[in-house]
């Protein structure tokens, strides 16, 4: 079966050190890519665990279930005012 490559739409440029090049040029080899490859690899790599930090968050089994248990009690009547008063109530950079 033969897999479907997009063809690039953009160029990235980057300047590099000579022996962090070096360094890439390695992995390459031993991986059987090219540098383009798996400089992009990497960098999507990296780009989407960035994005997981900023998105994402972890915790343990009992917090966890402490969690659900807030998002499963009813909100007090206090909250549920505040609530309505925040959304009728117009914004300062609103024009209407």
């Amino acid at each position: 079966m033969k897999t479907q490559h997009a063809t690039a739409e953009v160029n990235i440029h980057l300047r590099a050190r000579a022996h962090d090049k070096l360094l890439i040029d390695q992995a390459v080899e031993l991986l059987g890519l090219n540098r383009s490859q798996f400089m992009m690899a990497s960098a999507l790599k990296e780009a989407k665990n960035v994005i997981l930090d900023q998105t994402s968050i972890y915790v343990d089994n009992q917090a966890f279930q402490k969690i659900l248990d807030l998002l499963d009690t009813p909100a007090p009547q206090e909250q549920i005012d505040g609530m309505k008063r925040l959304i009728t109530t117009k914004s300062p950079w609103s024009h209407e």
